[in-house]
């Protein structure tokens, strides 16, 4: 058993013996069960074709057909028959299939179980087929024959099917089956017995290894003589060389038929000669052979016998000194270069970039490293073609070497210069001795002779530049104590520079688009605070640092003394996200002054941004390219009312306000969350805050509350307790603390902030009349008014007033619905406001000279600054503020009283 173990080469063989065997087997074995099988089915086939047309010509059959109880005649017939003739079933059936005998009387009258169709022409069918009534041979696969049944006119009057079941037709092979499997065990005997004796004489033959050590022994004999970079020599006892691989031949220059000759032939060294003869070890002795100078080590190749021979390793430690130079210089080459891979073009930041280059190389590869940048660069433009002013911007290496220009400092080359050659010739100049450098020593000869002393010896200046546009120079230099740059230090700095430029000219990109989307961004933005009473007002915005968003705030006075506040945030950041900002905001401005509520405003944006996107994924722009950029966009809109110290507020996805109380309770006001803008479809729900005068309510961007290093929920509690500390300050103390405690340092979003503290109107600077729908109580009205004008100290504007007054009511009471109200508001501006609860909308138009009316609207839009209407929930509010600054109203036409006269000629009068 040992020997037809599977890890031996007998074993293994005695195991494919056995697969072989097992195979042959069984292929005789299916061969001889397809055989029998099949001349079991095709007697099977014969006996029931047989049967069938035996009982079909039997004499009477035609007669019982045609009686009138076929079954009677035929069943005891059939059933004889069925037995002498060895068949499992004879069926006689009528020309449309129904059973006439079978050997179960349970199934006579029933439909037969096969094809009938050709045997109803005249014609036999023999079929095999599943699935019929059980046989008292059982049930399964059968074989039948269907045989037509033909009167004295060879006319077909019945069919007669006799077959047989497969399980009784394919057991007759079964017998043949032992002397199989009985010739397949003799055969594996025999294999077994023949794999015994060769694995013994195997085993002799290979000193027990197996056929897995037998294939590693070689492989390691061919990777021995043929993959190490050593040579191998193997002497027999006499001295006679066995072996010597290609590395040896090369080595001692060997002839192609040294193998079987005698190493004294060889034409050696008469040392190395002597080596390979004598039976003494070696180890490590250094000989020279061919200018090369060898390590020999020999050791014998079966110790302890009497005749034995060497087995010999040479290794030209000439040469391995020189690779491992190369190979050392070239690791810390590859070092060097992916630090700078690393290190350099970690930031977007000009300047940053340059010194991370004067980094790591003042590390590694230059005692002192200076990179200048051209002006241009700097301020993220493209430098122009010619003659460069350069700023040194970095300085790295050796701190102790004084520098010729200082960082920060303009720096000035001569056109001789390394430098200014390396610009103009956009590649890297060795210069290997500065001592002979006229054009470097002509920059500025003091500095550079102090330079010389302190030990500059070389410098390899390189340009940096990409795309072919110069971005400025880098300048390295080595001292006296280290080896001076060669032609491989030019090319290694120039790999540096190169990455070094790419990254420069990244992050001068960056600037220059960073620049002109902060510029615009700004320029969209507030500038300056509105006039109005209602609210003091503080702001602050702080742009990405990878890019400017699209976060905007506005503050827009309304009538009434109200001003609406909006706070938004576009998706995205860039010169795409600022614009869509600016086209927000405008509309946004514009929704706001036509006096619209709250809810409408943002139904309004929300459709301007969903026509926005569509317009971006109509088809291509006018250049021609496809743009698939998403517009989407957060808002918050609301109105303060100081007279009623109320904001009525809504947001589209974004962040709730913050109130402020007097007492420093800091809350965030339930405000109903709605979809984003650009969704559509969706309703905005408003709520209203009362706001004590004092409060300060502060809108913000989810920039200032959420970042990668916090979620919003703990950006919001920093918010709360920084305001809950901010008793007492401005709004513009307030904002300055909100940034310095709450911003994060670094905002990887915009940060837009609005700070507003309420104010109220004073109930002395409010006057309000019910007026009576009666055109008879216009006087009294317009009475009142002027006498509370003249109270508040503007007597010069009472009698426009009462004019204003006086149209507006005559207007409400002919055309409006009661109640109607007339309300004075003593601001900035003196505002006039008369409602009803009619919803119609006055409008201007000019009154022909025949016309009783149609002026009345005219002179209010003549005598007031400005004028307009807004719908409540009850009717609308017609209202006209005036100037307080004494200005009397003008026209184009000329002054109030030529317009006014304009409207009347003598024909009308």
């Amino acid at each position: 058993m040992s020997l037809l173990s599977l890890r031996s080469v007998a074993g293994q063989v005695f195991l494919l013996q056995v697969v072989i065997v097992v195979l042959l087997v069984a292929a005789a074995v299916a061969m001889e069960v397809y055989q029998a099988a099949h001349d079991a089915l095709r007697q099977g086939r014969r006996e029931s074709l047989v049967a069938a047309e035996a009982f079909a010509n039997a004499p009477g059959v035609v007669q019982a057909l045609r009686g009138p109880n076929p079954t009677a005649v035929l069943q005891p017939r059939a059933e004889a028959a069925r037995k002498r003739s060895g068949v499992h079933f004879i069926v006689v059936m009528n020309t449309h299939g129904i059973r006439y005998t079978y050997p179960y009387p349970s199934e006579i009258g029933k439909h037969f179980v096969g094809t009938i169709e050709p045997s109803l022409h005249g014609h036999i069918t023999i079929e095999n087929r599943a699935g019929g009534p059980s046989t008292p041979a059982g049930g399964g696969m059968f074989v039948q024959a269907v045989v037509p049944v033909f009167d004295e006119h060879g006319a077909v009057v019945g069919m007669v099917s006799a077959g047989k079941t497969v399980q009784g037709v394919t057991r007759q092979w079964v017998s043949d089956l032992p002397i199989t499997v009985g010739s397949g065990v003799a055969a594996l005997v025999l294999a077994a017995a023949g794999t015994a004796l060769v694995s013994r004489r195997l085993r002799r033959q290979t000193h027990g290894v197996g056929p897995a050590e037998m294939t590693r022994m070689y492989e390691h004999h061919d990777a021995v003589l043929h993959a190490v970079r050593e040579g191998v020599l193997i002497t027999g006892a006499g001295g006679r060389l066995i072996l010597a691989n290609d590395e040896a031949q090369r080595l001692l220059g060997l002839p192609a038929d040294a193998q079987g000759r005698d190493v004294r032939e060889l034409g050696l060294p008469e040392h190395m000669t002597r080596v390979l003869v004598s039976g003494e070890p070696v180890t490590d002795e250094v000989h020279l052979a061919q200018d090369r100078l060898l390590a020999v080590n020999k050791r014998p190749t079966f110790p302890g016998r009497a005749q034995t021979g060497s087995v010999v390793t040479l290794r030209d430690t000439t040469e391995l000194a020189a690779v491992s130079g190369r190979a050392q210089a070239t690791r810390e080459r590859l070092k060097l270069l992916y630090e700078a891979g690393v290190r350099i073009g970690t930031t977007l930041d000009v300047v940053r970039e340059a010194r991370e280059l004067a980094e790591v190389a003042g590390a590694g590869f230059a005692d002192v490293v200076m990179v200048d940048l051209i002006d241009a660069t700097l301020r993220g433009e493209e430098p122009a073609a010619g003659r460069w002013r350069l700023r040194r911007v970095a300085i790295g290496g050796d701190q102790r070497i004084t520098p010729l220009w200082p960082v920060g400092e303009q720096v000035w080359f001569s056109p001789a210069a390394p430098q200014n050659r390396a610009l103009e010739q956009g590649y890297g100049l060795l210069q290997a001795d500065l001592r002979q450098a006229r054009g470097w020593q002509e920059e500025a000869p003091e500095r550079a002779g102090e330079a010389l002393e302190q030990g500059l010896r070389s410098l390899v200046a390189v340009p940096l530049q990409a795309r072919g546009v110069p971005l400025g120079v880098a300048s390295f230099y080595r001292v006296r104590e280290s080896p001076a740059f060669d032609n491989e230090d030019l090319l290694l700095a120039e790999e540096l520079t190169a990455r070094a430029a790419v990254a420069i000219d990244n992050a001068r990109r960056f600037t220059r688009e960073h620049a002109m989307a902060v510029t615009l961004q700004r320029s969209l933005l507030p500038r300056r605070q509105p006039e109005q009473d209602a609210l003091e007002v503080a702001w602050r915005y702080l742009p990405a640092e990878t890019g400017v968003g699209g976060d905007w705030f506005d503050l827009i006075p309304l009538p009434g003394a109200r001003v609406a506040l909006v706070m938004g945030d576009v998706i995205g950041h860039g010169m795409h996200a600022a614009v869509t900002m600016g086209r927000l905001r405008t509309a946004a401005h514009n929704f706001a002054t036509l006096d619209l509520p709250v809810e409408e405003v943002l139904w309004h944006l929300d459709e301007l941004v969903a026509s926005m996107d569509g317009e971006e994924h109509i088809g291509p722009d006018l250049e021609g390219r496809t743009r698939n950029e998403v517009i989407g966009a957060t808002c918050l809109y609301g109105i303060y009312d100081p007279v009623a110290g109320t904001c009525t507020i809504a947001r589209a996805g974004h962040p709730g306000p913050a109130v402020v109380y007097q007492d420093g309770t800091v809350t965030f006001p339930d405000v109903p969350a709605s979809p984003p803008l650009g969704l559509g479809g969706y309703p905005f729900e408003t709520t209203e805050l009362h706001l004590p005068e004092g409060s300060r309510l502060v809108l913000y961007t989810d920039g200032l509350i959420e970042d990668r290093t916090r979620d919003i929920d703990t950006g919001l509690e920093q918010l709360r307790r920084t305001l809950q500390h901010s008793d007492g300050r401005t709004p513009e103390q307030t904002c300055q603390a909100v940034i310095d405690s709450v911003a994060p340092a670094h905002p990887a979003d915009d940060v837009a902030l609005l700070v507003a503290r309420t104010r109220l109107l004073p109930r002395s600077h409010l006057a309000e009349w019910d007026v009576p729908a009666d055109a008879a109580a216009v006087p009294a009205v317009r009475a009142e008014c002027a006498a509370k004008v003249r109270e508040w100290g503007l007597e010069e504007i009472a009698f426009t007033t009462e004019l204003i007054l006086s149209e507006l009511v005559t207007n409400a009471i002919r055309y409006g619905a009661s109640p109607i109200k007339v309300r004075l508001l003593h601001g900035r501006t003196l505002t006039c406001e008369v409602s009803d609860s009619s919803s119609t909308s006055p409008r201007l138009r000019r009154a022909a000279t025949t016309d009783e009316g149609g002026r009345g609207l005219f002179l209010v839009a003549q005598l007031a600054e400005r004028w307009g209407t807004r719908y409540t929930t009850n009717g609308k509010v017609i209202w006209a503020d005036q100037a307080l600054d004494g200005r009397e109203p003008t026209t184009e036409g000329g002054t109030l009283a030529d317009v006014l006269l304009e409207q009347f000629d003598a024909a009308s009068l």
